[in-house]
């Protein structure tokens, strides 16, 4: 029941391990348990969360919007980094209709002024209509270079966190959980020596998940120190 864009040549769609139940917490346990209960109505309405590029927002925007499928709930997730070249008026038309509009990382299209227009217009029209809102930024709302004042003080409403970083053992906890979750044997010593070759954010460590996984299933073979080595070209 996902929102898709018919009238526009692309199509956002979730990735398909980006659940809660595969979400790291660590220091965030908090935020988690206030997005999982938003939908059924005992959270909060609007929640701002905001973290360094890597932390974990847009896996739990898309988690949000999972959770809202599973329900039978119309959701929708734009990634306004990827989405700032489209007109925002079209991109939000008819939000209202939805359970959840979750917007990553609107700190892109700040201080835009169609933009900030929009999103002020399309704030107004969820509220009215008590639509579950959930956005992202790599900031905090004083922190944005937002124009609109009026804006700035709708984004400053409901719950707001801030996505601790996880450390070193939490992130490597966290890429093993997900390995598990895909069926992967990822044990300590290849893990350790994906670690200290690979940028140390969530992002590039899942993209190498990616391609060691995709490796493993076309070559049917076991994840090992030369078997990675060979695979990255490390």
């Amino acid at each position: 029941m996902s929102f898709t864009f018919e009238q526009l040549p692309l199509a956002v769609q979730l990735r398909d391990d980006t659940t809660f139940d595969n979400f790291y917490g660590g220091d965030n346990a908090l935020l988690v348990e206030t997005l999982r209960v938003q939908l059924a109505g005992q959270g909060e309405r609007y929640i701002y969360l905001y973290g360094a590029r890597g932390a974990g927002a847009s896996h739990l925007l898309q988690a949000a919007c999972h959770q809202a499928d599973e329900a039978g709930l119309a959701s929708v997730y734009l990634p306004l980094q990827e989405l700032r070249d489209y007109p925002p008026e079209e991109l939000f038309e008819g939000l209202e209709q939805l359970s959840l509009v979750c917007l990553d990382d609107i700190d892109a299209v700040m201080g835009d002024s169609a933009w900030e227009q929009a999103l002020f217009h399309l704030f107004n029209r969820l509220q009215e209509q008590q639509v579950a809102l959930v956005i992202s930024a790599n900031a905090a709302v004083r922190e944005l270079n937002t124009a609109l004042a009026d804006l700035a003080s709708r984004l400053s409403w409901g719950a707001v966190f801030q996505l601790k970083p996880l450390t070193d053992e939490q992130r490597i906890a966290a890429i093993q959980l997900r390995a598990e979750g895909r069926g992967l044997e990822l044990n300590d010593e290849v893990m350790q020596f994906i670690y200290h070759r690979c940028q140390r954010d969530m992002e590039a460590l899942l993209d190498v998940l990616d391609i060691l996984d995709h490796a493993s299933l076309k070559e049917q073979r076991r994840l090992t120190v030369p078997f990675v080595k060979a695979t990255m070209g490390w």
